[in-house]
């Protein structure tokens, strides 16, 4: 095997892993590329991967669910999960789980590495002076609702007393801005 640090990247944008694995591997990683929860799983226990880059979304299954698996497997494998529908209800549960950083997409790779790599907490990290709008607030409710139903849509649904469906197409789009 290579002396490079491994990297497990896990998407399931295809077009997004090629471009990133290049990315990384130009920054010294050795990168192993899987597009779903069970194929992350399989790799993980066969590479014991130094660092992971975790999707939060990957399909219709949590990137947590492997977040919480790579670090029963090694608890000194850094990971960060990326993602294009940050909560504060999955961020809270990825460092729960032993994520060392949370990134929104559009993340570049010296962003990523920059995470994988960060020691500890920023405390100068900006503070918003204005709330969250109550569509972003809705948004983040149904965000922590889901996460307390370990990602159940059809028990997060039944506790919100809505349809499931519309839970579902609530949960599909994009999170409002701030």
């Amino acid at each position: 095997m290579s002396d490079q640090a491994r990297l497990l990247l896990v998407d399931d944008d295809q077009t997004f892993c090629e471009v990133l694995k290049r990315a990384l591997e130009k920054r010294g990683f050795e990168v192993f590329v899987a597009q779903s929860v069970v194929e992350g799983i399989a790799q993980a226990i066969q590479l014991t991967p130094e660092y992971a880059v975790i999707d939060l979304r990957i399909g219709h299954e949590s990137g947590l669910v492997l977040v919480k698996k790579l670090k029963e497997l090694d608890g000194n494998t850094r990971i960060v999960v990326l993602t294009g529908y940050a909560s504060i209800a999955t961020a809270v549960e990825a460092i729960k789980l032993g994520a060392v950083h949370y990134l929104t997409k559009p993340a570049d790779a010296n962003e990523i590495v920059a995470a994988l790599h960060k020691q500890e907490g920023d405390p100068n990290v900006e503070v918003k002076d204005k709330p969250l709008s109550v569509r972003r607030m809705e948004w983040e409710y149904l965000q922590k609702v889901l996460m307390e139903h370990n990602g159940n849509i059809s028990a997060a649904a039944r506790a919100l007393g809505m349809h499931r469906r519309t839970l579902q197409r609530k949960l599909d789009k994009r999170p409002v801005k701030e």
